[in-house]
């Protein structure tokens, strides 16, 4: 938890508590269904929490900014944006039942109120939505295919509506197969940690 207070020094208490829950509470899920490898559990805050919060250092929601998160796994990156966007709409959707429950039930025991969770396909999700936010999940191509006509025609945030994509290494390759505009930003100018040595958030605007 301190790696959290180190890069987002002004949490409410009510965001620490969260925050804090978060540990325990996935710990004891992971044991019962494996949404975050065991290796990784013990660095639970710098590998997923902090991962996810990397796209708050490139775009910082206004209220009312409606996400959605999509192949979420067990809630990353839209549990930790969620805790830190309080006033802003998550709806987090995978195609595997059980860790949509983990997600589900970390929300409840946290007292996340602003996040849905949906077992379902990105591409039968209706409803339109500022920014699609994900980590990893497959090329940006077939992602862009799923999403893109999810977007919400009004804009309310510093950035355009798009996706905000979590990825590491040459991602030239990708985006030039994607043939779209897309911003690359590093998560290494925000945290020091080696583990974000090759880490991106990528921008694609709608």
């Amino acid at each position: 938890m301190q790696i959290i207070h180190k890069y987002f020094k002004n949490l409410t208490a009510d965001q620490i508590e969260k925050f804090t829950a978060l540990k325990d509470l996935y710990t004891e899920w992971n044991d019962k269904i494996n949404v975050v490898s065991r290796k990784d559990i013990e660095q639970l805050y710098e590998r997923h929490v902090l991962h996810s919060l990397g796209i708050a250092k490139v775009m910082s929601f206004k209220p009312g900014t409606r996400i959605l998160d999509v192949g979420t796994g067990g809630g990353f990156p839209g549990v930790p944006l969620a805790i830190l966007f309080p006033e802003c709409e998550f709806h987090l959707v995978d195609s595997i039942g059980k860790k949509i429950k983990v997600v589900q039930e970390v929300c409840a025991a946290a007292g996340i109120k602003n996040v849905t969770a949906t077992h379902g396909r990105a591409e039968d999700v209706s409803g339109n939505y500022h920014f699609v936010v994900s980590r990893a999940v497959t090329r940006f191509k077939p992602f862009w295919s799923w999403v893109s006509r999810k977007f919400a025609s009004k804009q309310i945030n510093d950035l355009p509506n798009g996706i905000l994509y979590l990825k590491g290494g040459d991602l030239e390759e990708e985006i030039q197969e994607l043939n779209r505009p897309a911003y690359e930003y590093d998560l290494n100018m925000f945290f020091e940690e080696e583990f974000f040595e090759t880490k991106k958030v990528v921008h694609v605007p709608a």
